[in-house]
């Protein structure tokens, strides 16, 4: 086992400057354990797939989000829950670069370590949503690790004003699950 950083990729499945996601992701910056390094990536340019589209070679937001996760030694994905499932700007991101690389068979999602985290005004947090995500990553053979889970509930009781995650016992939540991800992530990697 390499005691190199690993580097993840970070990414925020809502669109929204101010979202509780965005801040659980900023949070997760703050609280992530030596060894951990996190490379935010910003889905909003990526446009609705089409295969018309990709017939014609990858947009150049979809081939840097390829570039991006076939770089990075893992994905740490904060997801909202929106109609009991994952909000369409991620889906579409995460089709997008479920294909393969133009003229190859390289699929960047196969065998790629990754974690699911979520953040909801709602009582359940993202449990839905995050299922939802795990079915898609089933089949583009993404190794989602299943546990611990980071399921924030009444997101609006947990940050401050500026975004800050301050609730104490969720933050000893992230801290064990971003320690968790770190060791899943090296397993996974071999």
């Amino acid at each position: 086992m390499s005691d190199a950083p690993l580097r993840a990729l970070g990414i925020a499945g809502s669109l929204r400057k101010g979202s509780f996601n965005r801040a659980l992701l900023r949070a997760a910056h703050e609280l992530k354990p030596e060894g951990l390094e996190i490379d935010d990536f910003e889905i909003g340019a990526i446009p609705l797939y089409d295969g018309d589209v990709e017939d014609k070679g990858d947009p150049e937001p979809v081939a840097a989000f390829k570039k991006a996760v076939q770089s990075a030694d893992a994905i740490l994905i904060a997801t909202p829950e929106y109609n009991y499932g994952v909000p369409g700007v991620l889906k579409n991101a995460i089709d997008w670069v479920s294909r393969p690389i133009p003229g190859t068979k390289t699929r960047v999602l196969n065998q790629k370590p990754a974690a699911i985290l979520g953040a909801s005004q709602g009582s359940m947090g993202t449990v839905r949503a995050q299922s939802a995500l795990r079915q898609t990553f089933q089949f583009t053979q993404t190794l989602v690790m299943l546990q611990p889970e980071v399921l924030v509930a009444l997101a609006q009781t947990k940050f401050d004003a500026e975004g800050r995650l301050t609730d104490e016992p969720t933050r000893e939540v992230l801290k064990k699950f971003l320690a968790a991800f770190l060791a899943w992530s090296r397993r996974m990697k071999g």
